[in-house]
């Protein structure tokens, strides 16, 4: 391999080591959702519900929690969680995940136990090839722009603050995404859809980060580290949809492909 894909495939085993983690969306059992009426859930201890307070839990006597490091008995308020806000609770060799997600509460399970982590089999991808790393432009708007979109759970909607385009060329064919905002200061990425989705990669979604623009803004889209979203492995995630006008018309033959 040229250095090029060692260092991909160095950064991919590390993409797959964390997304096979005993306790990642791949040990995910149920994707439940909470209202004022109280619960009870196979793979969950206790009765839950919510409200304008937020999410509460009533424990069984002989039901526990671990929440900051202390054992937790008895009703617990975790209190209101802000938008794609979660939090994380242990219970016995399981964690549970209390999130919201497009205005409702929801719990989430994961038991490393699960079917769907114990025969995972890894996720293929195409041989990483540098000219698709792909220089492009980022153009900001005058102010963010709030976007709607959809998501894989149906009746979800999902809005993201999005800063700008970014443009660039393939094939030589203008193309343009819609970004966001990404997960360190500066940086973006984006979701989107192309000729191969659903072909040879998942038909929803991919995802792509993109490092902060320089200061003239130019960006670098390294196309090799698109990535699968939750959705492509398991029916109980709530991933969002790319927004209007990121189907790009060309096959992005790079990157993440379907799951084994």
């Amino acid at each position: 391999m040229s250095d090029f894909q060692q260092q991909w495939t160095r950064w991919h085993d590390e993409h797959e080591k964390r997304r096979a983690d005993p306790h990642g969306f791949l040990a995910i059992t149920g994707l439940h959702w909470l209202d004022e009426k109280p619960q009870h859930f196979p793979d969950a201890p206790g009765s839950w519900h919510t409200g304008p307070d937020g999410v509460v839990v009533d424990l069984g006597p002989d039901e526990s929690l671990l929440i900051d490091g202390a054992t937790v008995t008895g009703t617990h308020a975790f209190g209101p969680i802000p938008e794609r806000g979660d939090i994380t609770v242990g219970y016995g060799d399981a964690k549970l995940e209390i999130a919201r997600r497009g205005g409702y509460d929801v719990l989430r399970p994961r038991h490393p136990d699960n079917e769907t982590l114990v025969k995972y089999l890894g996720t293929p991808a195409y041989t990483a090839d540098e000219k698709w790393v792909v220089s492009g432009t980022f153009v900001p708007f005058e102010a963010p722009v709030p976007v709607t979109v959809g998501s894989v759970s149906e009746g979800l909607e999902h809005v993201y603050e999005s800063p700008g385009k970014v443009e660039f060329t393939v094939g030589g064919e203008d193309l343009a995404l819609t970004a966001f905002n990404g997960g360190t200061p500066g940086s973006l990425f984006v979701l989107f859809t192309d000729a191969t989705s659903g072909v040879t990669t998942y038909a929803a979604n991919r995802s792509l980060a993109i490092p902060a623009p320089a200061a003239d803004g130019t960006v670098t889209l390294d196309f090799n580290r698109a990535t699968n979203l939750p959705c492509a492995y398991t029916e109980f995630a709530t991933c969002p949809l790319p927004p209007a006008g990121n189907k790009l018309p060309v096959a992005v033959e790079a990157g993440e492909q379907l799951p084994r």
